[in-house]
């Protein structure tokens, strides 16, 4: 099972890129961010033609996620629980059915910049939340996926230009630790277990010749229950997408577990 995710910034407007590279790589799942549109004006049939079955919690103009799956999809939940109150669309998670069913969520959490507002409150708000919902779901012992895009750069080695980031949500101590506390449960980041290899970047920037001068950073991720960690095989990042035309500022992630 080839699982992938990818922030890609505005389905509709990018839709073009977006097809062509299910096409190319046909994953049997995708976890998509930012897809920047409520549910019904989800481009669902672009894709049912390529054999998707989809989910969609959207959002006019704003974040957004998606699940697409070649297998039937269930127990399909809409949101990050713990705050009735959040009416951000940035949380969907669903079981994949099949002889080894395993349960992935697509993840696009929140930016918190600037630093000194309530957005970055909210974003280690919502991540305490992650963690209490993922916490709940490592009880199942069922193969878990928690993939997308996570705004967190992890460690100085998951940017080019880690003194660029000092001041940025994506790379404070508190961010950063609220991270590895989800690793501490037990959950495996794919990539660092199959590759880990430096500079394998997710993200670059549309400003200052960021693609061009490699000024990226590794935010996409895909966080292993073990018994998902048991059953991976590899892990890609589709780095050539980001040179593609009207590209995504992001690029996809691919992980492939034996189910």
């Amino acid at each position: 099972m080839r699982i992938a995710t990818w922030n890609v910034n505005s389905v509709n407007a990018r839709l073009e890129t977006v097809v062509r590279w299910f096409e190319a790589a046909q994953p049997d799942v995708a976890c998509l961010q930012e897809i920047k549109c409520v549910d019904e004006k989800f481009p669902a049939e672009a894709f049912e033609r390529l054999g998707y079955n989809i989910a969609v919690h959207g959002q006019k103009a704003y974040n957004g996620v998606a699940l697409l799956s070649k297998a039937p999809l269930e127990d399909v939940r809409r949101g990050l629980p713990g705050d009735d109150t959040d009416e951000q669309a940035r949380y969907l998670e669903a079981v994949i059915s099949g002889p080894r069913p395993v349960r992935v969520a697509s993840i696009y959490l929140p930016n918190g910049n600037p630093i000194a507002t309530e957005k970055f409150a909210y974003k280690l708000g919502w991540m305490a939340r992650l963690n209490a919902h993922a916490r709940a779901l490592m009880a199942f012992e069922e193969p878990l996926v928690l993939a997308g895009d996570y705004n967190v750069i992890p460690e100085p080695r998951d940017a080019e230009f880690p003194k660029n980031w000092v001041d940025d949500a994506l790379f404070q101590p508190e961010s950063r630790e609220a991270f590895r506390a989800l690793k501490w449960m037990g959950l495996t980041d794919a990539y660092l277990e199959a590759d880990g290899a430096p500079g394998a970047y997710t993200f670059w920037d549309y400003q200052a010749g960021a693609w061009q001068r490699n000024n990226g950073i590794r935010i996409d991720h895909a966080l292993l229950s073990p018994q998902a960690a048991d059953l991976l095989q590899g892990v890609s990042i589709h780095r050539d997408v980001r040179s593609w035309d009207k590209p995504s500022d992001h690029v996809p992630l691919v992980v492939e577990l034996d189910a």
